[in-house]
């Protein structure tokens, strides 16, 4: 039986991403980034 229900939230960071060809600010988790699932914007 485990003692707590322990919740494993995802580690999201505000970074700039490029959403429908423009510049926003949204919060991405790391392994989204990391595996190249969005486009961060220069």
């Amino acid at each position: 039986m485990v003692a707590t229900k322990r919740r494993f939230d995802p580690n999201l960071q505000r970074v700039r991403v490029l959403l429908q060809g423009k510049a926003q600010r949204a919060y991405v988790c790391t392994k989204c980034l990391k595996a190249g699932k969005v486009q961060k914007a220069i």
